[in-house]
């Protein structure tokens, strides 16, 4: 008896664990935001369903698109600007026909070509499990335009999700600066643009302020590889000379006691700057100049992370967690030590 216990426990959530595929990707999806278009339409599958943000796969619950039997059928994602394209994830279907898929292809870029099939390629999909999502890496391959296209031979294409990251995480945070002038927000530094003319309208501006300072908050806790500050190229780039970056969890003087990143020694007009942080934590981000009175203009901040460990469990290890209980249950039955399984069992909805 404790052994069909342990093995029905088990077997019911190994099951359910291959159910949720991978982990939701760790950077923002982009994808949502944007526009699409297919080479048909098939079964009502409109190309939208691709991007609603639900991996059902199973067609009848109305969230895959579907084209006809079409040579080279495409599906392309229009991101409405160029992003630095960090992985793109993929649903399969799973009720039919999941071999379909077999020998597509990623392609990323800014031209509209054979409707943007010609963009540099990513990855070649050569299969996907029914129902399963997998994740291509495409290294921060920059275009406006996602495709996905079957080459050389009449297919339907099925797409029940595509997820796109960009792994500039600045994007989703809230941003504040010491003043506000010429109309130059603190938004305008995460707007996704480094344009770097001022009457472009996409630098951030302060007044001539004692220790002027613009503080990013992420809304939680990330180990921050990189920072890439974008400076002004028509007047004043020497304004950003001493300025530091600042990383922390603390918001003692507006966040500038935090720990120090690096020190700015100058950025050339009009170019963009990379300073490695090595992983250190933090919810806040600063750029303040000290000592002096001066202007602070960006006219972009891009940050790299990854989220500290200290967030919630997962369903995926609160599984994982009652597989390893059933494990020691059924040991612990079968030699009399049942009083060593003293981990916490999860709850059932997770299940």
């Amino acid at each position: 008896h404790n052994s069909v216990l342990f093995y029905c426990l088990s077997d019911v959530l190994l099951s359910r664990l291959s159910q949720l595929g991978p982990p939701k990707p760790l950077y923002p999806n982009i994808a949502k935001g944007g526009n699409v278009i297919q080479s048909s339409l098939g079964w009502n599958g409109v190309p939208e369903r691709a991007i609603d943000g639900n991996r059902a796969s199973i067609y009848g619950q109305e969230s895959c698109s579907h084209t006809q039997n079409d040579l080279k059928p495409w599906w392309r994602l229009d991101l409405l600007k160029t992003y630095k394209i960090n992985t793109v994830t993929i649903t399969n279907r799973k009720d039919c026909c999941h071999e379909r898929i077999n020998g597509a292809e990623i392609r990323i870029g800014n031209s509209l070509n054979d409707n943007g099939n010609d963009n540099p390629r990513c990855a070649v999909i050569s299969s996907i499990a029914a129902g399963t999502s997998e994740t291509f890496v495409c290294n921060g391959m920059e275009g406006r335009y996602v495709n996905i296209v079957i080459p050389g031979r009449a297919e339907y294409l099925t797409l029940c999700e595509v997820e796109v990251t960009d792994p500039n995480i600045a994007k989703g945070g809230n941003v504040i600066q010491s003043s506000l002038g010429w109309n130059g927000v603190p938004e305008r530094a995460i707007d996704g643009n480094r344009a770097s003319i001022y009457g472009q309208e996409s630098c951030s501006h302060t007044q001539n302020d004692l220790k002027p300072w613009w503080r990013l908050d992420l809304l939680k806790t990330y180990k921050i590889n990189t920072v890439t500050i974008t400076n002004r190229k028509d007047c004043c780039h020497e304004r950003i000379n001493g300025a530091e970056i600042r990383i922390g969890n603390s918001l003692n003087d507006n966040g500038n006691d935090n720990p120090r990143c690096a020190v700015i020694s100058s950025i050339a007009a009009g170019t963009s700057e990379t300073f490695t942080c090595n992983g250190m934590e933090g919810r806040y981000v600063n750029i303040v100049i000290p000592g002096r009175a001066e202007y602070l203009t960006l006219c972009e901040v891009e940050v790299t992370g990854q989220p500290s460990g200290n967030t919630a469990p997962t369903a995926d290890s609160h599984i994982q967690s009652s597989i390893k209980y059933a494990h020691c249950l059924f040991i612990g039955r079968t030699f009399g030590q049942i009083n060593t399984c003293n981990m916490s069992v999860p709850s059932i909805n997770y299940l």
